[in-house]
């Protein structure tokens, strides 16, 4: 039985559900920490309904919450042809170095020919890449800060910013597309369970002796590119840099020696966690404890995989048959995630990168 089950974990199809489009949130909670909360115990399957704020409860004195501090950049940009069509261009790397980036553009134009933008800025078509991408080389630099001024926030398809909607909400999604502990621009996507975080709720766990430890890791489109392979074994995802220092390190240890929660705020920063298990870790006692680290990952969890560093994931409601969704499978197990969001539907939580949250326990 248990091999079949692990056979079914592992087939694409099987991580399917039937979402109402008017649970696809379009914007978010007016206020951050007025999400919902969708509570999961492991152990029991018993689902709780609260609101975000209420997240303090879940968490005592020792335990250690990871959030990752990485900013995103405004990457998506309007440019025209020479001949007045309009051109649109997602940066995967927004903040490299050099002339040449590498974008997904829509619609592409032939390599050799230019797209014109605001101030100055031009860019050639250089080449197409086999995986879809589209190399251009700009014509001066401050390409970056460039983006930071005329460029707006690369929020997901399902969310409707069409017909000039996603210039004159451009300022909203520059602020709430982004977690209020941001730091380090390179992101190409919010780590989006961060987004119900509030100064408030991160001093309320502060001051009731929860340790809060940051990493970086810059969400690229592998995190959303869908999955193509009826096996999930057939599905590579792309890399993304990451980091953590040695204080931060030490203080996620710390929780792990004392056997307190070490509770990632996201699929992204219990990426890095599981990557730095296998590339930079040490152990002791038959537990597992991590060293700095610069880097990247390329890491695919889903259901078979042995988590050693999290033991609570903080996520949001993801789409079906995406990777945040079966590393959440993986946390629990397929069966009772999609239980829990057959529950979510039925209570009308508001889903993907602008809906509530759930914490699994």
């Amino acid at each position: 039985m248990k091999e079949k089950e692990l056979m079914s974990d592992r087939l694409l199809s099987n991580y399917d559900y039937d979402i109402p489009a008017e649970l696809i949130a379009q914007k978010p909670a007016e206020k951050r920490a007025d999400s919902r909360l969708f509570v999961v115990h492991r152990e029991t399957g018993a689902f709780e309904h609260r609101k975000f704020s209420d997240i303090i409860e879940y968490f005592n004195a020792g335990d250690c919450l990871i959030i990752n501090t990485t900013k995103v950049v405004p990457s998506r940009i309007f440019g025209k042809k020479s001949s007045g069509g309009k051109v649109e261009l997602l940066f995967l790397d927004p903040c490299q170095n050099g002339p040449e980036y590498k974008v997904l553009m829509k619609p592409f134009i032939d390599a050799g020919k230019k797209v014109f933008f605001e101030d100055g800025f031009e860019c050639e078509v250089i080449s197409k890449t086999l995986t879809g991408e589209t190399i251009v080389r700009f014509n001066k630099e401050g390409v970056t800060e460039f983006l930071q001024k005329c460029g707006i926030m690369p929020l997901p398809p399902y969310i409707n910013r069409k017909d000039g909607l996603a210039q004159k909400l451009s300022g909203f999604d520059r602020e709430r597309y982004q977690t209020v502990y941001a730091q380090t621009p390179g992101a190409i996507a919010a780590p989006t369970a961060g987004l119900h975080f509030t100064d408030e709720i991160i001093n309320g766990l502060k001051s009731k002796g929860v340790s809060i430890a940051t990493l970086t890791l810059h969400v690229g489109w592998g995190t959303f590119k869908p999955i193509v392979s009826s096996e999930l074994a057939d599905h590579k995802m792309m890399s993304e840099k990451f980091y953590i220092d040695a204080a931060n390190a030490d203080i996620i240890n710390a929780a792990i020696k004392n056997g307190n929660k070490v509770a990632a705020v996201g699929t992204t920063s219990s990426r890095a966690l599981e990557t730095l298990a296998s590339v930079s870790s040490f152990s002791d006692n038959g537990k597992t404890y991590i060293k700095e680290y610069s880097g990247e990952t390329s890491i695919f969890i889903y259901p078979g995989y042995k988590f050693k560093i999290i033991n609570t994931l903080i996520t949001n409601l993801h789409l079906p048959k995406s990777t945040p969704l079966m590393m959440a499978s993986a946390f629990s197990s397929r069966d009772l995630m999609l239980s829990a969001y057959k529950e979510a539907v039925r209570e009308r939580y508001r889903f993907f990168s602008y809906g509530d949250s759930m914490i699994i326990l």
